[in-house]
């Protein structure tokens, strides 16, 4: 049945599609309406056939076989990972990943002082209750772990009978992640201190004690292919410094752990794991690495901080399902989800919960971890996959012609790619360009100033000490919607709260969907917003405003209405509140000339026109 179906319809040529769709454009441009330019410098084709596949090798490739880009394991199981603070108490973060451990996580992590030793008792503490033999256990926060943690954990493990071959567990010893971001090494022997780390887990396969932790680079507003394309050059500058000191090539990688971002970038999210699998093998290949378990990339993803907000904080958790989904297709080692509120307090319960959750679902409901690479075959994610992997290789040939990771650190280089990438998404969200939601479009009109909003959550940055000159200049770490966060927290904390009045009138398409987008653009500030369907005439909405004791006024209706009307709103308003249009009419200089300079559209940079209300407003 299915070859007589398909013996009745006529092949497609790819020129028939074009010849159709140039056609429906009607002379339009057809790279500017059609072709997706990425902030990675990709141009995503509006659709992909079986023919663009033709030149890509990896195709060929099989779960678990050489280069690993469809996996490195014949099943697409990933560990369930959560994180604790045990900082200020071990036994406290002993006991949250004791529970999370009965809940169905299996990979707990514990952010401690990597500058500090932890004693084989304090060690007890942490680790009481877990089985080291069925969980892995991760430290994080420790860029430069001393010797004496990783020993404290290894006889833990000893003295509770675990199995060398049985412990797995990983540390971020990762100096060159100290470098980019604070601009100096974490210790003036971190050389040695590495060797010793090590020597320590020679006898201990499944602990690995070099991080790679590429999220740094999302967590400056990299691309995914910057992201992707530097952490690759810092596990190179790994390898060859791990070879020096004697290790061979397939010691040297089977000790290293990846840690990547996933930013909501979905169907790239899961072609740039593909490519980073892909990528990494041919790299340790080439560096002489023999076993296939050297060649395979571990990598530990974490839902991005970047993409997070303080405002509406519950489209975190929208954020961080999409993020995990993309891990998951994309055949993660781990996972962790990172809780909703994540940025602006230490998560309790219920945030842990549901973010642990999100994983659970994605197993036991979604069936995720039943499929191994669920994109193979894709058109659109195999070729994406491509396209990822030849740019990055590009990116971390241009760091290895500069010498590598360090000296591309100190020329710069990285640093400006960076910038001038995040000080373009920057604009974009400042234009809405870029969208976050709740945050720079459609924010929650109701939501009131959260006590736990600080002024420091929304403006914090990289936290080095300052008081030490770095050797380089380091990368800075931030959050994409912090700007626009900055600017509504100014308004709640300002003791006023400013109202925009919608003085809608005329053509009733043109007035609502106006008074819409000004609402949205003004209540993003924190702005009282006061919406209204449609006034009967001109005089009966100012009348309505200034009993209102409105601030701003803005006029919403149709460019031909405006002409006449803005300047009659003007002259009744006197002065006593801002008048402001919403669009870009074609009599912009009539009315500009007749004192109405306040526009709002579309092509408004959203945060500096905000920025010069609350100005008028006395907000600062």
């Amino acid at each position: 049945m299915a070859e007589k179906l398909f013996s009745e319809f006529l092949p497609v040529s790819t020129q028939q599609w074009e010849e159709v769709i140039n056609k429906d454009l009607k002379g339009a441009d057809y790279e500017k309406r059609l072709i997706w330019k990425t902030m990675e410098g990709i141009s995503v084709r509006p659709y992909y056939r079986s023919e663009d596949l033709e030149q890509l090798n990896h195709l060929q490739s099989t779960p678990a076989s050489f280069p690993f880009v469809r996996g490195t394991k014949d099943t697409n199981h990933w560990m369930v990972r959560q994180g604790y603070c045990a900082w200020e108490s071990f036994t406290k973060a002993n006991e949250q990943a004791v529970d999370a451990l009965k809940k169905g996580v299996d990979s707990v992590a514990f952010c401690i002082d990597g500058k500090r030793g932890i004693t084989q008792e304090k060690m007890a503490i942490l680790l009481k209750g877990i089985d080291l033999s069925k969980t892995e256990v991760n430290f994080e926060g420790c860029s430069c772990a001393t010797p004496e943690i990783i020993s404290s954990f290894l006889k833990v493990a000893y003295t509770n009978g675990v199995n060398n071959s049985a412990v797995r567990g990983s540390f971020d010893f990762d100096p060159l992640k100290t470098l980019t971001t604070t601009g100096n090494f974490c210790c003036a022997d971190y050389i040695n201190t590495q060797k010793s780390c090590l020597n320590l887990v020679k006898d201990y396969p499944g602990i690995r004690v070099v991080g790679v932790e590429g999220y740094a680079f999302n967590d400056a507003g990299s691309t995914i292919v910057q992201e992707l394309g530097f952490a690759l050059s810092m596990g190179s500058e790994y390898m060859n410094m791990l070879m020096e000191m004697g290790f061979s090539a397939d010691e040297a990688a089977a000790r290293i752990k990846f840690t990547f971002a996933i930013s909501p970038n979905y169907f790239m999210e899961i072609a740039k794991f593909r490519a980073a699998r892909m990528l990494w093998a041919n790299i340790t290949r080439e560096y002489g690495a023999i076993k296939e378990s050297s060649q395979k990339i571990n990598i530990h993803a974490v839902t991005s901080q970047w993409n997070m907000t303080v405002y509406d904080p519950h489209v975190n958790l929208l954020r961080g399902t999409t993020e995990a989904m993309s891990a998951a297709l994309g055949g993660v080692d781990s996972l962790e989800v990172l809780p909703f509120d994540y940025t602006f307090r230490e998560p309790a319960e219920f945030s842990n919960r549901i973010a642990k959750n999100t994983q659970i679902i994605l197993k036991e409901e979604a069936y995720f971890d039943k499929i191994v690479d669920a994109g193979a075959g894709s058109y659109y994610i195999e070729s994406l996959t491509a396209s990822i992997a030849d740019s990055a290789w590009s990116l971390f040939k241009s760091c290895e012609e500069r010498g590598g990771y360090i000296n591309s650190l100190k020329e710069g280089y990285i640093q400006s790619e960076i910038k001038s990438t995040s000080s373009k998404r920057d604009l974009n969200i400042a234009t809405r360009r870029e969208i976050l939601l709740g945050t720079n479009q459609y924010p929650n009109f109701g939501e009131c100033a959260d006590k736990e909003v600080t002024l420091d959550v929304v403006t914090r940055g990289a936290n080095w000490d300052k008081s030490v000159t770095p050797i380089i200049d380091p990368i800075e770490k931030y959050r994409g919607a912090q700007a626009f966060e900055a600017l509504r927290f100014a308004t709640n904390t300002s003791g006023k709260t400013p109202k925009a009045f919608m003085l809608t009138f005329g053509n009733l398409a043109f007035c609502r969907a106006r008074a819409q987008f000004a609402s949205n653009f003004f209540a993003v500030a924190g702005f009282e917003v006061v919406d209204n369907t449609r006034f009967n005439t001109v005089e009966e909405g100012v009348k309505a405003a200034l009993e209102a004791k409105a601030d701003i006024i803005v006029a919403c209706s149709s460019d031909e209405e405006y002409a006449t009307a803005v300047v009659e709103i003007k002259n009744l308003t006197k002065d006593r509140a801002i008048i402001v249009v919403a669009g870009e009419p074609a009599c912009k200089e009539e009315l500009m000339a007749a004192g109405v300079t306040n526009f709002i559209s579309v092509k408004s940079n959203v945060l500096d026109t905000l920025k010069k209300y609350q100005s008028l407003l006395g907000i600062k």
